[in-house]
């Protein structure tokens, strides 16, 4: 093939690299010798020598007829160049909008062309996307319901859309190359002047009126009440702010009358104000005792509501509490009396320990009872003293010992405790009940954690277990009297523990808090002042 002594080395590396079809045509045998990769490829054939093969001899969606190629023939043997733009057909048969650029040159006496096609689709999508975007911005510019009057950093007016043209009187042209300050009332052109440079050092968008009064100037001086809101944009290096304006005439108008309205109104009621001035002293008083009757009536009924309430929710509680033990003392004793031999011992022991045991637990519950009586009574006080924290604590852990279920312990976690000054009997109890509560609520082979740190003159003691958790809903209510966490309703308690423990708190001057996660654990923390006593 004699196209193959015009190629070396350089022109093959060229050639291939090249993103866009390139290639050699013979201008007398009438079809191409060589084409790059890139080419073929952008043609839709599998490889070079099936586009060599081509029968159609062809790349135009529309041959040309023999004298239109012979005068495109000899026009670019005679110029050396020529470039077009024509649809090309793939071998799949779909087109393609493409550059022709048309090189003549010849190679041992033989003419060639070689052929460069650039394809123009993407540009075409480009451009017509470009057009679109355009056409859209131009739609919502001009038929925009408010006005638009965009300016560059120098305050000209480079845009404006009809509405601004009819708000500001001018005809239609006439506002572009115009300084914005013409559109403002000449007392305020230069502060105006001011702010613009304000705004193109700390460009920002505002909102619509911003909190100020505006006005405008029309071409012929009048002014006119407006909202304005900016925004802005770069274009190449170039700052520009956009205003939407909006003519509030009608809007002031509207409120100038709404304003005499309301002082008539005022008026009016001022005078009937007056009139009623002495019957209405005369019926304060009477609805003074009305309403001292009424908040004492409701204090009344809200106290026997809450009574009731109470009353239902310790009926119900006491009834379940007091059953399960009760019932176990009667089953019991039923039960030692088939156990009178000496050998079965063991056995009427183990139903004395029940018997035991659930007394403990009415005694308990008694002794809460008590407890919230005293409270509510005011005949618990706080008796401070001298407390050495870790002794207290190992007592309140003794006391607990009984409720662990296999596998359960309590671990203390002390850092830098010293002792404290508090009353150490109520502090033993909060103890014994959040043990107790962290125990019950949490499963075998669990750890309960007890820590206690100081600082600052304040103790923060917490006890925190791997339990059932309390959800957020019930959370709110724990620290009310004979309240119960749903998913706590089936096992024993009075929903007096929080209760207590919180009212403790407040006599120790301390707080306490309660954070917890369902199917994770529950935390509660005290607070408590870690006070000196004098003789210390």
């Amino acid at each position: 093939m004699p196209a193959t002594l015009y190629r070396n080395p350089l022109t093959d590396i060229l050639f291939e690299q090249a993103k866009e079809f390139v290639g050699l045509y013979h201008v007398e045998q009438g079809w191409f010798t060589h084409v790059n990769t890139a080419g073929y490829q952008l043609l839709g054939y599998p490889s070079a020598e099936a586009l060599y093969e081509e029968p159609n001899r062809s790349l135009r969606s529309q041959q040309l007829s023999a004298a239109e190629w012979a005068t495109l023939r000899e026009q670019v043997l005679r110029e050396g160049h020529h470039e077009y733009e024509t649809e090309i057909r793939r071998v799949t048969g779909d087109t393609f909008w493409a550059r022709v650029e048309l090189t003549s040159l010849t190679v041992e006496t033989h003419p060639y062309f070689l052929v460069r096609l650039t394809n123009l689709n993407p540009l075409h999508r480009a451009e017509q996307r470009l057009a679109q975007s355009v056409s859209r911005f131009e739609a919502v510019v001009s038929h925009a319901t408010i006005g638009i009057i965009m300016c560059n950093r120098a305050g000209d007016i480079v845009l404006a859309n009809e509405k601004a043209r009819q708000l500001f009187g001018y005809p239609d042209g006439e506002l572009l190359g115009e300084r914005i300050e013409v559109l403002v009332p000449r007392a305020v052109s230069g502060y105006h002047e001011k702010l613009r440079n304000s705004f193109n050092a700390h460009p920002e968008a505002r909102a619509m009126g911003h909190n100020r009064d505006l006005l405008a100037r029309r071409q012929d001086g009048s002014v006119f009440p407006v909202e304005i809101s900016l925004s802005y944009f770069r274009l190449d290096e170039e700052l520009f702010a956009v205003a939407y304006i909006i003519d509030i005439t009608f809007k002031k108008e509207a409120e100038r009358e709404l304003l005499a309205q309301h002082q008539q109104v005022a008026a009016l009621n001022a005078e009937l104000e007056q009139k009623v001035a002495e019957r209405t002293h005369a019926l304060e008083t009477t609805l003074a005792q009305l309403e001292r009757r009424t908040r004492e009536l409701s204090q009344a009924l809200a106290a026997e509501q809450e009574l009731g309430e109470l009353k239902s929710r310790f009926v119900s509680m006491a009834s379940h509490e007091f059953r399960t033990p009760l019932t176990a003392v009667l089953t019991s004793a039923t039960l030692i009396e088939k156990y009178p031999a000496a050998e079965q011992q063991d056995k009427r022991q183990r139903h004395l320990d029940r018997i035991r045991t659930s007394v403990k637990h009415l005694t308990d519950i008694l002794e809460e009872f008590l407890s919230v009586g005293k409270l509510e009574d005011g005949r618990i006080e706080a008796h401070p003293a001298r407390v050495d924290l870790p002794a207290l604590l190992r007592e309140a852990i003794a006391d607990a010992e009984g409720l662990r279920k296999p596998g359960q312990r309590i671990e203390p976690e002390f850092h830098g405790v010293t002792p404290l000054w508090t009353d150490a009997s109520l502090l033993r109890k909060v103890l014994v009940n959040l043990l107790s509560n962290a125990l019950k609520y949490s499963g075998e082979h669990t750890t309960v954690t007890v820590r206690a740190t100081t600082q600052d003159h304040w103790l923060t003691l917490s006890v925190q277990d791997r339990g059932v958790g309390i959800s957020a809903e019930d959370q709110e209510h724990l620290f009310e009297r004979f309240f119960r966490a749903r998913n706590a309703a089936n096992l024993p308690g009075t929903g007096l523990g929080l209760y207590i423990v919180a009212r403790y708190l407040e006599l120790l001057g301390g707080t306490v808090a309660l954070h917890s996660e369902l199917n994770v654990g529950t935390t509660v923390t005290l607070t408590l002042p870690h006070g000196n006593h004098p003789a210390d």
